[in-house]
């Protein structure tokens, strides 16, 4: 058995965000399909540690991607100056069920998510939207900014995170990686919301990360960051003024805190979600209808991204001779 190791640096090399995003949009459309088999994720919560274990596998029909990622979310880890997340992929041949290849997940996590958010921008977002303001100053929130900036022309970037050293180090990890762009530190949260055309949050927080008084006409939010019931980033009544749209129906309504607890509250009902992002990008459902309304991603993050992800990444890194086989 012949097995492609692929590290962090192998994945990032192998998948270009904008060929993330292009992967993305099929993921969520082959999802919304039905040509997706992947069940709810697995959870085994490390509570002593704080922490969870999230196991989730998948196979796409249309494109023939089969893998499995493990992956650990451990917030505290910050304080021993460690990744919160940890993860590998296992990808799988699809028609002889051998493994093919071990990816670094971390990595692949942060690149998938970003793009995530990537396809639903494009997809959502006023074409016109120049300003983004980011919420967060991790891995997942510094994906999140690459990946718009794939897909709009942004001129100005605010970032606000409770971690100031970490909003400096983003800040300046920015202006490298995109000269011309005028990258800022918002003071407050709501002068970060009240600047932009879209806003990303890539936060822990069980409390809303902005106002939505400062949330203006005509938003874009993608929402990526609160992946359990508990938690919550976006203020309900922005929800409640938004056009709804998620991954999926399905996970969303389990996981999501902040559709969960409007819902619990009754400020909105399930039918609230307007459309599966794959539905928007298959035609099936209208996104955006107007210049002036708000439009909400809400992501909890699905297996197909990690397979699509995973199987593009592989394919490409065989064309270029990266990582190393094993023989086992």
């Amino acid at each position: 058995m012949r097995l492609r190791v692929l590290s962090a640096d192998d994945v990032r090399r192998s998948l270009p965000m904008a060929d993330a995003v292009r992967a993305m949009k099929d993921a969520f459309r082959q999802f919304s399909a039905g040509q997706a088999d992947v069940p709810l994720r697995s959870r085994v919560e490390v509570t002593d540690a704080g922490g969870v274990a999230l196991f989730m596998p998948a196979y796409l029909r249309g494109s023939r991607d089969l893998a499995v990622k493990a992956v650990s979310v451990f917030p505290r880890n910050a304080k021993r100056q460690l990744p919160t997340i940890h993860a590998l992929v296992i990808v799988f041949d699809s028609q002889t069920g051998a493994p093919a290849a071990l990816l670094e997940g971390a990595t692949l996590t942060a690149l998938r998510t970003g793009a995530a958010s990537g396809a639903a921008t494009d997809i959502l977002a006023n074409r016109s939207a120049r300003v983004v303001s980011i919420f967060g100053s991790g891995v997942q929130a510094r994906t999140q900014l690459e990946a718009v900036c794939a897909v709009r022309a942004v001129e100005r970037v605010w970032i606000y995170s409770l971690d100031e050293p970490g909003a400096r180090a983003m800040a300046d990890q920015a202006l490298k990686l995109m000269p011309g762009v005028d990258i800022r530190l918002a003071k407050s949260p709501a002068q970060a919301a009240g600047e932009a055309d879209l806003i990303c949050t890539a936060t822990t927080s069980t409390t809303p990360v902005f106002p939505d008084h400062a949330v203006r006409p005509g938003t874009h939010v993608n929402a990526i960051g609160a992946y359990t019931p508990e938690m919550q980033e976006v203020d309900p009544d922005t929800v409640a003024r938004s056009r709804l749209f998620v991954d999926s129906r399905v996970a969303a309504l389990a996981e999501a805190g902040d559709l969960i607890q409007p819902i619990r509250q009754g400020r909105i009902t399930e039918d609230w979600i307007q459309a599966e992002l794959g539905e928007v990008i298959s035609g099936e459902r209208p996104g955006r209808t107007t210049p002036e309304e708000i439009t909400l991603f809400k992501s909890v993050g699905l297996a197909v991204q990690d397979a699509v992800a995973a199987g593009a990444i592989l394919r490409r890194a065989e064309e270029l001779g990266l990582g190393q086989v094993i023989v086992l």
